[in-house]
């Protein structure tokens, strides 16, 4: 019985699980439900998050690409808008040019008319015999032979000994001695004294390109003789040893006032000095700026701004210099003179409070007399300075049609630019659309 009763409780023992056991299976067999499970769960949510993000990255990818798209199109729609602006301009002054050049064989034609030789010439004499503007060159070229003037004077007369490169004179206007002409010949001394020599014998060009033609310098600073005026100098055996002045119109601040209505010679409208009183002064003869007698040619646009020799080079030489009969008339006037003045007697206040006192010496060069003229009618004049003033505003629609020419250039050059950038992004977008992973969902194995 015991080792019956023993089997019993033996089978017993190994059939029936304890309870013990019991939980450990159970807890096993949770555990590896739920790791199952997470594992399901984890990939599923790795594959849907790829998916979104992926969706996410191809939409800002588009908007962006869109949006750099649309600034291609607007930048390159600019700048077509200046490339057709530009070449309408250059299209206007073009026909403008011609215009004014028509105009200008016109006017030739009709000045080609006159004869001048039938017309005779009134000579005013004059017992102190004032140089004509011939005798002044030839005055210059013979006693100041090595200045910058007689040198220019030369090339003029001999155009042989010029280089094929025009530059060195194109830009002259002339020298300031003979660019105007004063009728009295002592005021001619006077006035020429005021100035001096050096400025007498100054070169005048138009623009500052004009004096840079005339010099150059080297690395160190020292002056190239192998260019310019120099070279030229050095040509004929006349090298320049003295400095000399040259006059820039382009630089100068013209006269800003207003013009003498219907005054042939153009003179400025300077109001005249006032006394306390309100009186103009006893002896005021009127400005030495408007005692110049300028040629007809010189009158209108002879600056690149449009302006006279008279509104510039003179205007900046005299200022308001104002001319009295005598001393005593020029001292007595002292509380309105501003800008100096001369007398008739010798006075000369450069400035106020600076009086030029002693034997005045007299230069060899002066202003040529503006007495002897031809007789030749009003309207070959007026002829005269319309063409001046067309020939003028023909070189501004010239140098405005090469402005506008050399900006058309550059704009097509940015043009043409922006195309090829714009088409080599289409190519690039088109490319990246048919490799995108869009639409393909990956299934993980």
């Amino acid at each position: 019985m015991l080792g019956g009763g023993g089997g019993d409780q033996w089978r017993t023992s190994m059939d029936i699980d304890s309870p013990k056991q019991h939980s450990i299976n159970s807890r096993t067999s949770a555990a590896a439900d739920l790791s199952a499970l997470k594992h399901f769960s984890g990939n599923s949510f790795y594959m849907g998050s790829r998916q979104d993000m992926q969706s996410e990255v191809h939409r800002q990818s588009s908007e962006s690409m869109e949006n750099h798209s649309k600034k291609l199109q607007d930048d390159l729609h600019e700048l077509g808008v200046k490339v057709k602006n530009h070449e309408d301009n250059v299209k206007y002054l073009k026909t403008l040019k011609n215009k004014f050049e028509e105009s200008i064989v016109d006017m030739q034609a009709a000045l080609g008319k006159y004869d001048k030789a039938s017309f005779s010439k009134t000579v005013n004499k004059d017992p102190t015999h004032a140089m004509s503007e011939e005798e002044t060159i030839e005055h210059i070229l013979n006693k100041h032979e090595k200045s910058a003037a007689a040198l220019l004077w030369g090339m003029k007369k001999h155009a042989e000994a010029l280089s094929s490169d025009h530059s060195l004179t194109m830009d002259v206007v002339g020298i300031v001695a003979t660019l105007g002409k004063v009728d009295d010949d002592n005021l001619s001394r006077l006035l020429s004294g005021y100035l001096g020599l050096e400025t007498m014998l100054a070169v005048v060009c138009k623009t500052y390109e004009g004096v840079k033609a005339l010099e150059e310098y080297n690395r160190g600073g020292l002056i190239n003789e192998s260019f310019g005026l120099h070279a030229f100098a050095a040509s004929i055996g006349r090298p320049l040893a003295d400095r000399f002045l040259v006059i820039c119109l382009e630089d100068i601040r013209p006269y800003a006032g207003e013009i003498i209505a219907d005054d042939p010679q153009r003179k400025l409208a300077i109001p005249k000095p006032r006394l306390h009183s309100g009186e103009t002064p006893a002896g005021f003869l009127g400005f030495a700026v408007n005692r110049i007698a300028i040629d007809s040619t010189n009158l209108y646009c002879i600056s690149k701004n449009g302006y006279s020799l008279r509104e510039t080079l003179f205007y900046h030489l005299f200022s308001n210099l104002q001319v009295y009969r005598s001393r005593d008339d020029m001292l007595k006037a002292l509380p309105c003179i501003k800008s100096g003045a001369i007398s008739l007697d010798g006075g000369m206040i450069r400035s106020p409070g600076l009086c030029s006192l002693g034997h005045q010496r007299d230069i060899d060069v002066k202003f040529p007399s503006g007495s002897e003229r031809l007789n030749l009618p009003d309207s070959y004049f007026e002829i005269e300075n319309q063409l001046k003033e067309v020939k003028w505003k023909k070189d501004r629609a010239l140098e405005d049609m090469q402005r506008e020419q050399a900006l058309l250039d550059h704009a097509r050059v940015n043009y043409d630019t922006k195309k090829r950038e714009y088409l080599q992004f289409l190519t690039q977008r088109s490319s990246r659309a048919s490799q995108s992973p869009v639409g393909r969902v990956s299934t993980p194995r």
